[in-house]
């Protein structure tokens, strides 16, 4: 009985921790700076949400079959707008997902501004938020972009993009608690079919039994689907968006 209070327990305050990831999430404080909100906290979480989404955004414009120099000067324009005082005039929680406004703005953007854009003189953009161009390019270059859509393209960078986040998090925090060589052991455990991973040969590297290896890895995958949930509920109007948009994210990676 004792256990399963404790169960019980703990799926509560799971679910008010998931409350409260919709009540301070960066794509809420963005749409509150709306309303007379703390434009401050809204600057920094829209920045923070332009450091995730600038490459798959940058990725779209470059298969829309922009040149590296106008698609790199459109994506800093673009963002640099967007990060001006009334940019997010537009914002509604109704608009659903962030990854979807972005696009749709994006699309507006490249239609209404193009001539004005391409006035500028290189350089000459604000740049409020430092985007790696050279690192972009170089990815962008690794796309399928034969006969995809720029659609397709931009939501599997932005899937990628968000699993690169999530694990990047997840390695940080076990590099915090002195734990980054255990991490590099068992990161392969992260992808691939459960029955394919070498747990007998991992245990022996560890020194610990395989029963102890399945534990830390059984606690590795829950801490990643956290991490990942949470992300992905920071870019959403209300939770129960966020499984449909896991169960999209994965079906973005399996197409070809």
């Amino acid at each position: 009985m004792q256990n399963n209070g404790a169960d019980i327990m703990k799926q509560r305050e799971l679910r008010t921790d998931r409350g409260q990831w919709f009540c301070t999430t960066r794509w809420s404080l963005v749409v509150r700076a709306n309303h007379g909100s703390d434009g401050k906290q809204a600057a920094a979480a829209m920045q923070s949400l332009c450091e995730t989404y600038w490459l798959p955004l940058y990725s779209y414009v470059r298969c829309r079959g922009y040149s590296t120099d106008d698609a790199q000067d459109l994506t800093q324009e673009f963002f640099a707008r967007l990060l001006t005082k009334n940019s997010m005039a537009t914002a509604d929680p109704r608009c659903g997902k962030f990854r979807s406004f972005l696009l749709a703005t994006l699309k507006n953007f490249l239609c209404d501004e193009w001539d004005k854009s391409r006035a500028l003189k290189r350089g000459g953009a604000h740049y409020l938020c430092p985007l790696e161009f050279e690192d972009g390019e170089r990815i962008y270059k690794l796309e399928p972009t034969n006969n995809v859509s720029p659609e397709h393209i931009y939501e599997r960078r932005w899937a990628l993009t968000l699993l690169t986040k999530v694990m990047s998090t997840l390695e940080q925090e076990y590099s915090l608690s002195g734990k980054a060589e255990l991490f590099a052991d068992l990161r392969p455990c992260l992808v691939g079919e459960r029955t394919a991973q070498p747990y007998a040969t991992m245990a022996d590297a560890l020194d610990v039994t395989e029963s102890a290896v399945k534990s830390m890895v059984h606690r590795l995958r829950s801490r990643y689907r956290t991490l990942l949930r949470k992300e992905i509920s920071e870019t959403v109007a209300a939770e129960d968006e966020v499984d449909e948009e896991l169960s999209y994210l994965f079906e973005i990676l399996s197409r070809k």
